[in-house]
């Protein structure tokens, strides 16, 4: 798949989630887990996939992925967690949009620096920047959750 598509198809799948978080919704498990999950998995596959990378450009991709992890936890904690109608709920914040930005703007400071210092540029899979930021999200969330003694909302039924 052409990478732009690829990009453009997982900005518009964050977006779709940022939307819901916004307006608020029941929160589960696999709807908190699984899509960072799998974004994660995507940015590690295109990793392995790709063509001459140093240890120099591992070693930026665990820093920038621990650093990515850290900012998702910080948005986490400003994330909204609440009991209704007997399960938990979560709604983004203006304090998440407010890390969002800050973290957006850290992470494209981080890639030029990355860059600037000779990183190649098929070490930074889109996939997995997203992914490990939504996955240090819903470690912060989900410990949230776990926390305040709410049940976590059940699965939705598939369509079939």
């Amino acid at each position: 798949m052409n990478g732009w598509v690829l990009a453009a198809l997982i900005a518009v799948i964050a977006l779709v989630v940022v939307v819901k978080r916004l307006r608020g919704e029941p929160l589960n498990a696999r709807d908190l887990f699984v899509p960072p999950v799998v974004l994660t998995g995507l940015g590690v596959w295109a990793l392995r996939k790709a063509d001459g990378l140093t240890g120099t450009d591992l070693v930026w991709v665990v820093v920038g992925c621990l650093l990515g992890i850290a900012l998702g936890a910080l948005r986490g904690a400003t994330v909204q967690v609440f009991g209704k109608e007997g399960v938990l709920w979560q709604r983004y914040t203006g304090r998440t949009f407010l890390v969002i930005l800050g973290s957006l703007l850290i992470m494209a400071g981080y890639g030029f620096l990355a860059a600037r210092l000779g990183m190649h540029a098929n070490a930074r899979p889109v996939q997995l920047s997203i992914g490990v930021g939504f996955l240090g999200e819903a470690l912060a969330v989900g410990f949230r959750g776990l926390a305040s003694g709410i049940p976590f909302a059940p699965e939705r039924e598939r369509r079939r």
